[in-house]
């Protein structure tokens, strides 16, 4: 069954663009002028990604990203008219999982789309849960538990700390971090690395393992001493 993309854009050239791009690949596209008309679609038709413009009128990209997040992980790409961090590092830190400032090139959001949605697929097929002292996290069931008890993570906190299980011990720079959790490599990002890592640390109470931060460098996930 062809993924269902949802994209979401006042600009009708825009969404006629994408749509055309992404069908020839063999993506059910579907759109949406505004953001309430979004959050009305996502509701009815369940995408398997959302493509979603920061700037509309009415219901933003940002507080439609918001709504998305309080009951759903499925990825979302955002679209920029500005090239602005300030736009990128906002969208990343309420849960986006990737952006593109326009205008972009379509074989470009393409490509971006299928990565997304390859990385979506990979974490669903891993299989074997992780563990770390009292602490564990499935991969394929995308649980994380302490001492068996269920925590609730947003995916780039999942992401974030499947990199450092998967890397225990190891040193992980901010840029290694974002191209790892988020796909790319921007310079101007690795403060949301930072903001994801002090919300993951509040989420791992009681765990016997530590996020180190590594002064001028990046992180590391290690045992709590005995």
């Amino acid at each position: 069954m062809a993924a269902k993309i949802l994209i979401v854009d006042d600009e009708v050239n825009i969404r006629d663009l994408a749509s055309l791009y992404l069908q020839k690949e063999g993506y059910e596209v579907l759109g949406a002028v505004d953001g309430q008309e979004a959050l009305n679609r996502f509701k009815e038709v369940s995408p398997s990604l959302v493509v979603l413009d920061v700037m509309m009128p009415g219901v933003d990209g940002f507080e439609v990203c918001r709504e998305i997040r309080r009951d759903s992980d499925v990825p979302i790409l955002m679209l920029t008219a500005r090239n602005d961090d300030i736009d990128k590092i906002v969208g990343l830190e309420i849960g986006a999982d990737d952006y593109m400032t326009k205008p972009f090139n379509p074989r470009e959001l393409v490509a971006r789309v299928k990565a997304i949605l390859r990385r979506v697929e990979s974490g669903q097929r891993s299989n074997g849960p992780l563990v770390a002292a009292n602490l564990s996290v499935d991969k394929s069931r995308r649980e994380v538990r302490v001492d068996g008890q269920e925590r609730t993570l947003r995916t780039k906190e999942f992401d974030l700390l499947l990199a450092f299980m998967e890397n225990m011990g190891f040193a992980l720079t901010r840029e290694q971090l974002l191209e790892t959790v988020w796909g790319f490599d921007h310079p101007g990002a690795t403060r949301t690395v930072d903001v994801h890592v002090q919300h993951l640390r509040s989420k791992l109470e009681g765990a016997k393992v530590q996020i180190e931060t590594l002064r001028g460098v990046g992180y590391k996930l290690v045992p709590l001493p005995e």
